[in-house]
C-alpha cells in the first residue's frame, strides 16, 4: 500500500485538477455537495415530508427551511475540515478520542449508515413496484446490484460518478417540477408556510422527524472526504479558494435539495390535505391517491423520482460506509466487499420485515430507520464543531466566534429534538409491545442511556484533555533507518514452477539473488482431478510429466554447480506450497504472476494472494 493510500477514498484522492482559471476553475470544485445533497432527498425524507404535508398542509415548510440552513452550516464545516486538515470526520475522530470510545463511535456510525441504506433500498423497491409492478421482495434483492454499479462508476473516475449523481438529482427535480404543474398548489398559501408557527403534539413529532431525516450523520463523514478528491495548492491562498468554491457548491446543491423536500411537502399538502386526506404516511398510499386525484401521469413521475432518489442515495451511502470503516478502524478491505457488507446490512432487515410482517410494515421500517439516524446525529455533529474550532490545527481557518455560536445552537437543537424523538418512540413501543415490554426495558432503554452517556463524553472530552491531539494514522509503522552495506543472504530459495512459459525468468531471478552459496528447491503443485483425490498415489500422465520436467530443471542447475532439489504437491496450490515451504525451511520464494486478473481471479483463483497469508517469508513475484 502506498503512502497515498493513507488518504480518505484513496482511489480517487486528488484526482480532479482544479488549477484552472476563471469559471473552469470554479466548475472543477462543483460536484461533492451534489453527492451529499442526495442524502437530503432520500426516501426517508419522503416519508416525513408526506406525513407533514398531509397532516398539516403547508405549516411545516419553515421547519424544512430551518433544517436546510442548519445543513448548509454543518456541511460547510465538514468541507472545511477535509480541505484544511486533509482528514475526513472519521479519521479526525480516531485521532482525537481514545480507543474505548472510538469503537462504539464506529459501531454507531455503521448502524446509522445501514439504517440510511435501509430507507433507500425500501424506497427504490417501492418505486420499482409502483412503476413496473415488480414485487417488493424482488425489488429489494435487485438493489444488491448497486454495488457493481458503484464499482464501475468509481473505476471511471470521480467526475463520471458525480455526473451520474447530478443527472439523477436533475431527474428528481424535473419530476417534481412537473408534479407541481399537475397538482397546482395555491402559492399564496405556500408562502404562509415559511412563517414560523407553534409546534405541539403530532406537529412537533413530525417536525422532529423532518429535522432528523434532513440532517443526516453519514453526509458529514462523506463531505469531509469528497472535498479531498480535488487537487489544489496546499497554501493559504489555495485553501481559501477551495473553501470559497466548496461553500458555493454546498449552498447551490442543498438549496436544490430543499426545493425537492419542499416540493414533496407541498405536493402532499395540495393533493391530500386540501382534499381531506390527513393521515397519509405511506409512500404507496400517496401514489395510489395521486392516481385517483390527478390521473396516471402524477404517480408515474412520483415513482421515477423515487427510483432516482433511492439509486443516488444508496451510492453515496455505500461510499460513506467505506469512509467510516477506513477512518475509524484504519482497516481497508476490497471495495466490492466493503460495499456488499453495507448493502447486506440493509437488505437483510428489509427482507425479514416483508417475509415476517408483510410489505405493509415497510412504512414502519422507514420510520424506525429515521429514529436510528437520530441517535447517531450528535456523535457526528459535536466532534465536527470541536475539530473546526481547534486553532492549533485549523490555524487561520478556525471558524469565527459567530459561526461557532450558530453551530453549537444548531447542535443543541438537533440533539434536544432527537432525544425527544427517541423518548417518544420508546414510549410508543412500550405501549404497543404487550408482553414484549421486558425487552424494551432490558435492551432498548439501557442502550439509549449508554448512548447518551457516550454523547456527553464526546462533548466534554476535548475540554478536559487539553485540546485535541494530532496522531497520524500509521497502518505500517514508521520508516526504519537503513544501514549501508547491510543486506540479507538467503540460504534456501524456493522456485515455484508452473510451466507457463515464464520458468526461465523465474529461475534467473532466483539464482541472481542467491548465487552459488544458496540451495534451491523447485516446487510444483499438480492440480489434476487424480492428484486432488489420490495425492502421492497419483500416477496419471500429468503427474508423471510434471515430475520429469522438474527433474530436468534440477539437472540443469546441478551441471552449473548449484545445489538443487525438487518437491511436488497435489491439490490446492497455496496450501500445498505453504506446507512444502515450512517443511523445507525455505527463506525466500520466487514465483511467477498468474497472468490473469479481475473476473478471471474469481474463476481461476489467485495463488499469490492466498499464499502470502499462509507463509511468513518474502515472496518475489516475477512478471
Amino acid at each position: 500500500m502506498k503512502n497515498s493510500d493513507l488518504h480518505s477514498l484513496h482511489e480517487v484522492h486528488s484526482s480532479v485538477i482544479t488549477q484552472k482559471k476563471g469559471w473552469r476553475g470554479m466548475m472543477a470544485f462543483i460536484g461533492p455537495a451534489y453527492l451529499v445533497s442526495v442524502g437530503y432527498m432520500d426516501p426517508g425524507n419522503w416519508a416525513t415530508d408526506i406525513a407533514g404535508g398531509s397532516a398539516f398542509g403547508y405549516k411545516l415548510i419553515w421547519v424544512l427551511l430551518m433544517s436546510n440552513l442548519i445543513a448548509v452550516l454543518l456541511q460547510s464545516l465538514s468541507a472545511r475540515l477535509g480541505i484544511v486538515r486533509g482528514l475526513d470526520l472519521a479519521q479526525a475522530s480516531k485521532n482525537a478520542y481514545p480507543k474505548w470510545a472510538n469503537i462504539p463511535l464506529y459501531i454507531l456510525a455503521e448502524i446509522a449508515i445501514a439504517a440510511c441504506d435501509l430507507a433507500e433500498i425500501v424506497g427504490m423497491a417501492i418505486g420499482l413496484n409502483l412503476l413496473f409492478g415488480l414485487p417488493l421482495i424482488w425489488g429489494i434483492c435487485l438493489t444488491a446490484l448497486d454495488t457493481l454499479l458503484l464499482l464501475l462508476l468509481l473505476h471511471k473516475g470521480m467526475r463520471v460518478l458525480e455526473a451520474f449523481i447530478i443527472t439523477l438529482v436533475g431527474i428528481i427535480g424535473i419530476s417534481f417540477l412537473i408534479e407541481m404543474f399537475i397538482v397546482s398548489p395555491v402559492y399564496s398559501d405556500v408562502l404562509k408556510g415559511f412563517v414560523p408557527s407553534k409546534l405541539n403534539g403530532d406537529a412537533l413529532y413530525i417536525a422532529i422527524g423532518i429535522i432528523g431525516a434532513t440532517v443526516m450523520p453519514h453526509n458529514l463523514y462523506l463531505h469531509s472526504s469528497l472535498v479531498q478528491t480535488r487537487k489544489f495548492e496546499r497554501t493559504s491562498a489555495g485553501m481559501k479558494r477551495a473553501i470559497k468554491f466548496n461553500l458555493l457548491d454546498t449552498t447551490i446543491a442543498l438549496n436544490l435539495a430543499f426545493f425537492v423536500n419542499a416540493a414533496i411537502l407541498v405536493l402532499a399538502a395540495a393533493a391530500f390535505y386540501v382534499h381531506g386526506y390527513f393521515h397519509i404516511a405511506e409512500i404507496q398510499d400517496a401514489s395510489v391517491l395521486l392516481k385517483k386525484l390527478f390521473g396516471k401521469a402524477a404517480p408515474t413521475f412520483f415513482a421515477i423520482a423515487l427510483i432516482a432518489s433511492g439509486q443516488s442515495s444508496t451510492i453515496t451511502g455505500t461510499l460513506a460506509g467505506q469512509i467510516v470503516m477506513e477512518g475509524h478502524l484504519n482497516i481497508r478491505i476490497r471495495p466490492w466487499l466493503r460495499r456488499l457488507i453495507t448493502r447486506l446490512l440493509a437488505i437483510i432487515p428489509a427482507l425479514f420485515t416483508i417475509l415476517y410482517f408483510g410489505s405493509e410494515a415497510l412504512g414502519q421500517l422507514l420510520v424506525l430507520s429515521q429514529v436510528v439516524l437520530s441517535l447517531q446525529l450528535g456523535f457526528a455533529v459535536i466532534p465536527l464543531i470541536h475539530f473546526t474550532s481547534e486553532r492549533k490545527f485549523m490555524k487561520e481557518f478556525t471558524i469565527k466566534i459567530w459561526v461557532k455560536v450558530l453551530a453549537w445552537i444548531s447542535a443543541a437543537i438537533i440533539v434536544y429534538l432527537n432525544i425527544q424523538l427517541v423518548v417518544q418512540q420508546i414510549n410508543e413501543w412500550i405501549h404497543g409491545a404487550g408482553s414484549n415490554k421486558f425487552w424494551i426495558y432490558v435492551v432498548v432503554i439501557p442502550l439509549s442511556i449508554g448512548c447518551l452517556g457516550l454523547l456527553f463524553y464526546v462533548f466534554i472530552h476535548p475540554f478536559i484533555s487539553k485540546g485535541i491531539k494530532e496522531k497520524r494514522q500509521l497502518p505500517h509503522g514508521y520508516a526504519e533507518q537503513l544501514l549501508e552495506n547491510a543486506y540479507i543472504k538467503y540460504k534456501h530459495i524456493g522456485i515455484a514452477i508452473d510451466f507457463s512459459g515464464k520458468d526461465e525468468k523465474i529461475i534467473q531471478n532466483a539464482i541472481l539473488i542467491g548465487g552459488k552459496t544458496a540451495s534451491y528447491t523447485f516446487i510444483h503443485v499438480v492440480e489434476s482431478a487424480a492428484a486432488r483425490y489420490l495425492g502421492l498415489n497419483a500416477q496419471d500422465y500429468e503427474t508423471q510429466l510434471d515430475k520429469n520436467n522438474l527433474a530436468q530443471y534440477r539437472q540443469v542447475l546441478e551441471k552449473m554447480d548449484y545445489k538443487a532439489e525438487t518437491q511436488i504437491g497435489f491439490g490446492n496450490p497455496a496450501s500445498e506450497m505453504s506446507k512444502i515451504i515450512t517443511a523445507q525451511n525455505i527463506d525466500l520464494l520466487v514465483m511467477g504472476a498468474h497472468g490473469h486478473k479481475g473476473f478471471k481471479d474469481l474463476i481461476y483463483g489467485s495463488t499469490v494472494d492466498a499464499l502470502r497469508h499462509k507463509i511468513k517469508i518474502p515472496v518475489l513475484v516475477v512478471n
